[in-house]
């Protein structure tokens, strides 16, 4: 028992030591608020005793070296009177009174040796706080409205961002939902997605609406969303073209195959004989027996119908703002349509278990072209989506 106490102390004190360690080499590489942390982990409990002084000294020294940097950088931000400054002014006060709401809870931290308790000159920063997000506000307000007057997308989704952000700090300032919901729209590539049929067959129609409907495929985005069929007031930026190039449908076939199946299995036991057919026996006189074995047979005849179709595509990409092709990708799909079934003539037992089921399977009907195309379709789903997943239109 004395052992093990010891070797907990000794793990204690191991981790005490490292766990000091750390909090000083965070405080001595100016990560001050990486130290406060480490720190005020460490006194979340029995924050009053002995072996938990060393954090208590080391936050007292982090808290005042990071409030002293932050007030020297808001001091030189402020002189620049640089409007670009109001995220970071803002920031760092709230920083700063995160900083303090984080120790608080803790207080008071006493120091043994001196009596007396650790100093944390604490200030009250809302003014502060309200004064630079208000500046804060009307810079982000400002640039994101300047952006909104571009010709550029990627200017829309920077306004956007700006938009969010300012609602997310100071939500319902002036018109910015307004004017968030406007720049996603502007932002936003409009992609209209149409099918064309070179082939000398038709494509049924359910098929062209499940591969034109992209709400299934959720592939719409923040800033892409596509739409089969074109609607008023929008200004596509691409197209996306599924160009049915040949559909190769083969013709129905039951093929025929017999063979035989044989198995020997165990039929109880039999005396042993030797060359002249008479009974073998052991050294005791008595007849030895063996296994009997009794061989099973069946003469199986095997249907196999088959049908199959073959979809060849090409999915290109144009730019119709450029009025030019942007990339083209084929794709091939196929469904085979297949139903194996079985009768036979003697004991079916001779066959293996796994072949069983097609003694109880029958002829069905073949399935007509337009079906073969719909269930081709469903392969070429998904290699659409692949190719629009892989390849955006937009960087």
């Amino acid at each position: 028992m004395q052992k093990i106490t010891l070797l907990f102390s000794i793990l204690f004190l191991t981790l005490y030591s490292c766990g000091v360690k750390t909090t000083q080499s965070l405080l001595s590489d100016g990560n001050y608020d990486g130290a406060i942390d480490r720190a005020v982990e460490a006194l979340r409990t029995k924050k009053e005793s002995k072996g938990k002084q060393d954090y208590v000294y080391l936050l007292e020294e982090a808290f005042a070296k990071a409030k002293d940097r932050d007030l020297r950088n808001l001091d030189m931000m402020v002189k620049e009177a640089n409007p670009a400054n109001a995220e970071r002014i803002y920031n760092t006060y709230l920083q700063l009174n995160n900083r303090q709401e984080k120790i608080r809870p803790l207080l008071p931290l006493p120091l043994l040796k001196q009596g007396k308790n650790a100093y944390f000159p604490f200030d009250n920063y809302s003014d502060q706080i309200v004064s630079s997000r208000n500046a804060l506000s009307k810079y982000l307000y400002e640039n994101a409205s300047a952006l909104l007057k571009s010709n550029n997308k990627m200017d829309f989704r920077k306004a956007y961002d700006d938009f969010a952000y300012l609602e997310g700090i100071n939500p319902g300032y002036k018109n910015t939902k307004k004017l968030m919901d406007d720049a996603q729209f502007k932002g936003t590539d409009f992609v209209n997605v149409y099918a064309k049929n070179e082939t000398n067959m038709v494509i049924p129609k359910q098929l062209q609406d499940d591969l034109l409907d992209f709400k299934t495929y959720g592939l719409n985005d923040k800033w892409t969303v596509y739409h089969s069929a074109k609607q008023k007031n929008v200004t596509y930026d691409y197209s996306m073209v599924i160009n049915f190039k040949q559909i190769n449908i083969s013709p129905e076939q039951i093929k025929e195959k017999e063979f035989i199946k044989e198995k020997q299995v165990k039929d109880g036991l039999k005396t042993l004989l030797d060359s002249r057919g008479k009974p073998v026996k052991d050294s005791l006189g008595k007849e030895i027996k063996v296994d009997n074995f009794r061989l099973l047979r069946a003469n199986i005849y095997e249907f196999r119908q088959f049908k199959s179709c073959q979809i060849t595509a090409k999915v290109d990409f144009i730019d119709v703002r450029r009025n030019e092709l942007q990339q083209s990708f084929p794709v091939v799909s196929e469904y085979v349509f297949e139903n194996i079934y079985s009768t036979y003539k003697g004991d079916k037992s001779a066959c293996e278990d796994n072949y069983m089921t097609y003694f109880d399977k029958r002829s069905v009907p073949f399935p007509n072209n337009e079906q073969m195309v719909y269930d081709t379709g469903e392969d070429l789903k998904a290699k659409l989506k692949d190719i629009i997943v892989r390849n955006r239109f937009r960087d």
